[in-house]
């Protein structure tokens, strides 16, 4: 078997990127505005999001990049500490809705009866990735769970993917990344690991084509390419 573990980004990959994160951008912009909706289209157009469509752009800060990065560039609006700020990006982000990118119980634990080891790596604060995958059930179904802020640097660095290697015993070629962005690919790579790209973000297939060993429409389909490196 070519691959013994899987380390998955979170956002766009286990869940929905769209559905989930742009009702959280709207509802910290509101927050942060105090309902001002013209306030609030001015900040969005500066974090690349659209307040009244509620819509990303595929270069919105908000996609690939940290809390504490997302506090650099809010903070030029509103009169807020970067650390009360991440506070309230935390606060919101634990709360919003999750959509699953499939049934994730039962996909993590066929991926565990084939003896896999499995992880997350997200540039998602801990605290609220660990409530997101608490709400779904699936926190003890991972081996390893890692935010930006766990110690181990963020992506596209491959310090959380070399992390994940060193906790599970598993060396990094026989580990695949598996993401929605380049930040996840580059990471992988970086890390001297296979990479999954899935289409269950914002980039495009072709954007994402160049640095994956293959693009997936979804996690779903991860066994059957499983299965054909086996073959």
């Amino acid at each position: 078997m070519s691959v013994d573990a899987l380390l998955f980004d979170k956002d766009g990959t286990l869940f929905l990127f769209e559905a989930t994160w742009e009702s959280w951008a709207h509802a910290v912009l509101m927050r942060l505005t105090d309902g001002d909706l013209d306030r609030a289209r001015m900040i969005g157009d500066d974090i690349g999001f659209d307040v009244d469509s509620k819509r990303f752009q595929p270069t919105s800060v908000i996609i690939a990049c940290t809390p504490t990065e997302i506090v650099s560039q809010l903070r030029r609006h509103v009169a807020y500490s970067a650390e009360a700020l991440e506070t309230l990006l935390n606060e919101e982000a634990a709360v919003v809705p999750q959509v699953e990118a499939v049934s994730l119980a039962p996909f993590l634990t066929q991926l565990r009866q084939r003896g896999l080891k499995i992880g997350v790596a997200t540039n998602d604060a801990e605290y609220p990735a660990r409530a997101h995958l608490d709400a779904a059930g699936v926190t003890g179904l991972f081996d390893f769970i890692s935010g930006y802020d766990s110690g181990h640097g963020a992506k596209p660095a491959p310090g959380p993917c070399l992390a994940f290697a060193t906790a599970t015993g598993v060396a990094p070629d026989r580990v695949a990344m598996v993401g929605d962005s380049l930040h996840d690919l580059h990471a992988g790579r970086a890390a001297g690991m296979k990479t999954i790209a899935v289409l269950t973000g914002i980039a495009q297939a072709d954007e994402l084509a160049p640095f994956a060993d293959i693009v997936l429409d979804d996690i779903s389909h991860i066994p059957a390419w499983l299965d054909s490196e086996e073959g």
